[in-house]
């Protein structure tokens, strides 16, 4: 057996030095590994339960499923194919189906879904990592799509002023990035995690930034990071909502410090050491006190010296 790959292994040689080709099966095996590969991923129990009702679904078991998944994902790297991982969701997959006239039992019509939520919505590449590492960041990713999705929305459908016919969503995130850049450029150097949260009619949005910045330029940020942020806080802007911004900051050799600001007309009003103080250490479910952290230090929020806002009503 080892005689006959190496007169192979020679022939194959041979034809290349001469300029003929590798036969069609190589160059599809070629091409294979070239095309990228997504797999979509039933998370939790409730999404693989509701997806046992499809006949043609092949599991009955939540953890042999995703013990089958994470193999699948091995074999796919071990032959150096790059795989995103996306969040099947089968409400969103019957929707899908019945919005495209597509039968929902087949596993054609999966593989249809699974390219489409790739495309539009959050993924994570497949670098092989284990599969309870990835599970939660895939969450996050869905959760923040879909925050972002309805901010966007929720900017978009407030038209235009009636005053001055300006787009009132636009000025408001407009407004919002230079919040923004007003208070990266404020909070110096040092490793920032900044969260903006604000209510609104259906839902409380939740946005989180995560920057750094050097002793000298200015901060570096995630850009798809950015957006997502100062979409949310153009939305209290907007509205006119009770929004607020949280600022931790980690530095080497220092205690982390945490500051903290209301949106008050359009504006970053800073909140007091006791008022910051108070509202990290408050369950936001119970209204409980929480033990406040060894080595952080709450402190007042900062001028940022924002320009004055222009309100639109």
């Amino acid at each position: 057996m080892a005689q006959q790959e190496n007169t192979k292994h020679n022939s194959s040689k041979h034809k290349r030095k001469h300029g003929t080709t590798p036969h069609g099966p190589t160059l599809r095996r070629t091409l294979r590994r070239e095309a990228p590969s997504t797999v979509g991923l039933l998370v939790d129990a409730q999404d693989f339960a509701a997806m046992r009702r499809y006949g043609t679904f092949p599991f009955d078991d939540h953890t042999a499923y995703l013990h089958q998944v994470e193999g699948l994902l091995k074999a796919l790297a071990a032959q150096g194919m790059h795989t995103t991982i996306a969040l099947f969701d089968p409400e969103d997959y019957a929707e899908f189906c019945a919005e495209s006239g597509l039968d929902a039992d087949t596993g054609a019509s999966r593989s249809r879904f699974t390219a489409e939520i790739a495309a539009a919505g959050a993924t994570v590449a497949y670098t092989g990592q284990r599969l309870t590492d990835v599970i939660p960041l895939l969450v996050s990713r869905a959760v923040r799509q879909a925050t972002w999705e309805y901010a966007t929305l929720l900017l978009a459908d407030l038209g235009a002023c009636a005053d001055c016919g300006q787009d009132i969503g636009r000025a408001a995130f407009d407004r919002a990035s230079h919040l923004l850049m007003r208070l990266l450029d404020t909070a110096g150097p040092g490793t920032h995690h900044l969260v903006c949260s604000t209510p609104t009619e259906n839902d409380q949005l939740l946005a989180v930034l995560h920057t750094h910045r050097d002793t000298t330029g200015p901060a570096r940020l995630d850009t798809s990071e950015g957006a997502e942020f100062a979409t949310v806080l153009a939305v209290a802007i907007a509205l006119e909502s009770p929004g607020g911004v949280v600022l931790r900051t980690s530095a080497p050799d220092s205690p982390d410090r945490v500051h903290g600001w209301r949106l008050a007309h359009g504006t970053l009003a800073p909140l007091t050491a006791g008022e910051v103080f108070n509202a990290y250490c408050t369950d936001a479910e119970t209204g409980e006190p929480v033990s406040p952290e060894s080595g952080v230090e709450y402190s007042a929020g900062f001028d940022i010296a924002a320009d004055p806002a222009e309100r639109h009503h």
